[in-house]
């Protein structure tokens, strides 16, 4: 379990052994998972557990505006 980034009081966490597609899991006061690249290229919700709604927006902005990082940092870990 890599962190790779922090914001928000949130932790945006890449597990060294996960699986495709690239994603990102978001935790707080609850866990968000985030495909990094979804159907249409932009990143997308997958699941939510306990997450206030706030928290998912911000989670989502983050990866938005971090995208080419988080992929750059999926790609470094998972080859």
């Amino acid at each position: 379990m890599v962190t790779v980034y922090r914001a928000h009081g949130l932790r945006f966490i890449i597990f060294v052994d996960d699986h495709a597609p690239a994603h990102v899991h978001v935790f707080g006061d609850g866990h968000a998972k985030i495909n990094l690249l979804g159907a249409d290229g932009e990143p997308e919700v997958v699941t939510i557990e306990g997450m206030k709604r706030g928290d998912v927006r911000r989670a989502m902005q983050v990866v938005m505006e971090q995208q080419e990082a988080l992929l750059a940092r999926w790609r470094d870990i998972h080859g």
